[in-house]
This record gives structure tokens, sequence and C-alpha cells, in this order.
């Protein structure tokens, strides 16, 4: 091991409450969801995980899944973990998932009690790992009763494979039937991650970041960049940017031309608050009292770095906050989350 972290680390970072848990976050957390897979080596990797670090980012989000290919980013997490991390463990809230397809099979997928509790026993080998602060049920299932997800998750816990639960991808009605079933088990919900950007508004349309508020339960939003669209990198084109590889998972409606015009005219709000794109983006997100933290992925240091200067300025006026609503009409990509069908 030859990291020492920087005797600074916390001087400049917020944290935040996590709902009405003794959780706190830094209000920015680092995901590695498609950014740290097989292709990305050691050293550009510790690059990127140490100076978040030594920035005050504590906390760093995996899932069974991450990679390309699944497990990538775990192991590689895991590899950091064993060579430079270690002495930091209790500094550090690292985060893990299971819901979606990892293994052939009838469990290898979904809110199977037998699925969750196999995948972060595999999760927790690849990171070297005794526990997870944070083990969520990555998407509700419609076709496992909440009741037995839900007591996935607690058994978890009540072993100390994960500190706390948190649910993924819930709508309203969901969220508040997970809510009601962990606190009758004595445990809350601790956290829920949804998408959440400036252009994908969902979680406000159903009400779910209301719920979230009412409840208790803290928010750390994905995609807050809307991958990436809304740093304003794609306002002239694909290249040079990861939507030009064929296996890019950038959805082809975010780079529609009224959205990019959207963006463009964002462009302009952020140009007058001294603000790059992605700090604007940031910004706005955080702007909610209920979450708790935005949750970022970058592939680059640089990126790293102007999306930790949207903490410099996180105050909006009425009148900028119209001015982002009228940029957007007619541009949403609110997108609520799909489950499968009951069979």
């Amino acid at each position: 091991m030859t990291f020492r972290a920087s005797d600074t680390r916390y001087d400049s970072m917020q944290y935040r409450r996590s709902g009405q848990s003794g959780l706190k976050l830094p209000a920015i957390s680092l995901g590695l969801w498609q950014n740290f897979g097989g292709t990305r080596d050691y050293p550009s990797a510790f690059e990127i995980l140490s100076y978040a670090f030594d920035h005050g980012v504590t906390h760093f989000d995996l899932a069974n899944n991450y990679g390309p290919p699944p497990g990538a980013a775990e192991e590689l997490f895991g590899d950091v973990m064993a060579r430079d991390f270690r002495p930091y463990r209790d500094e550090l809230v690292i985060s893990s998932k299971a819901g979606w397809r990892m293994w052939p099979g009838p469990y290898g997928e979904f809110g199977g009690r037998k699925h969750l509790i196999a995948s972060c026993e595999q999760s927790l080998k690849r990171m070297g790992l005794d526990y997870v602060d944070i083990f969520y049920s990555h998407r509700y299932d419609a076709n496992t009763p909440l009741e037995e997800t839900m007591a996935a998750l607690a058994q978890l816990v009540h072993q100390g494979k994960a500190i706390y639960a948190g649910i993924s991808n819930y709508p309203r009605e969901q969220t508040k039937q997970a809510h009601r079933i962990l606190r009758d088990m004595g445990l809350p919900v601790v956290i829920h991650q949804p998408s959440y950007s400036i252009l994908n508004r969902w979680i406000e349309e159903d009400e779910t970041i209301d719920t979230c508020g009412e409840l208790g339960i803290g928010m750390i939003p994905f995609s807050p960049l809307q991958q990436g669209v809304l740093s304003g990198k794609y306002s002239k084109g694909k290249a040079g940017t990861r939507a030009e590889d064929k296996n890019s998972t950038i959805n082809a409606r975010n780079l529609a031309p009224k959205v990019l015009s959207a963006v463009d005219a964002l462009g302009k709000i952020a140009k007058a608050r001294k603000q790059t794109m992605s700090q604007l983006a940031l910004a706005w997100v955080l702007r909610r009292k209920e979450v708790t933290s935005a949750l970022i992925g970058v592939r680059t240091l640089e990126q790293l770095k102007d999306c930790l200067g949207a903490l410099d300025n996180l105050a909006f006026s009425t009148k900028e906050l119209d001015a982002i609503d009228a940029a957007v009409a007619g541009a949403s990509l609110s997108s609520p989350p799909t489950f499968n069908p009951p069979d």
C-alpha cells in the first residue's frame, strides 16, 4: 500500500443526513456503473477513486451487474480496497444491489429471497468485504411478494452483511409498501435510488420524492446528468463520446433535436450562473431537501473535478428555476421505472 489519504479530505465536502436515519452521505457520491468495467486499468481507476476520496467523496456505489462485463466493477473496486483503501474502510460507505440478471436459471434475477441473498454473497466475495454499508433491492418485482424481498434485505442486515437497507427504481406505491413492511420488521428503508434530472422528473410527477420526504427516506438520484446529455457534450454530435460505441447504453431519445435544443438553452443559464452545464444539473438535483446525495458517473478525472465544482453554488433564485423550466418545456425525458408484469 502506498496511498495515504489527504489530511484535508473533509474540509470542502458537504454531508447530508439520509432521511431520518443516522447515516450521512457526501452531497456528491461516485457510482461505478459503466466506467469501471473490464477495460479500465488499475492506475486510471485509482486516480479517480483516490481523488474523489481525497475530496470528501466517502460513498462509492456499485451493483452486482456493473461492468461491463457484469461483476467487473466490483472486482476492480475489490482490488482498490485490498491494495490501497483497506485502512480507510470505516470512513467509506460502500453500496451494492441485486435484482437484474446475473446468472442463468430462475434464481439469477428479480426480487426473490434466494437471488438477493446469493447475489449479496457474490458481491462481498468480489469486493473482498465482510459487509456492505447499503444493500439495495435494485428493482421492484411484481411476481415476488414484496414481503419476501424486504425480508431478504432484513436478513442481510440482521446477519451483519449489510448495515442499511435501500430500494432502487421503486414507484411511489411500492415505496410506501416497502417502507411499511420493513418498519414492521423493525428496520427502516434508509434510502431510495431513483433516476432524476432536469429532463427526467418522474419522481416529482408521481410524487415519489414527496413520499420519501414524508416517510423519512433519503434519496440519491442516479443519472442526474441524463447519461451525460446535460453536460452539453452532445451538442456538437457524438464524436469523441461514448455514444459512438455500438454497445452504448445511451437511449437514442436522449439525443433528439428538441432535447439538444433544450440543453443549449440551459447552457445559457449555466453561463449566467458562472457554472458548467454539469454543475448546473447537479445543483438543480441537490436543490431539493429530500435529496441526500447526487450520484455521478465519470470516465475521467477532469469530469470528476467538474462535478465537484457544483458544490460552490447550490442556490437558485425563483427566476432561475422558472427559466430552467421554460428551457426544457416540451423536451421531457421522464422515465418511470418499469417492472415485469405479474405472471
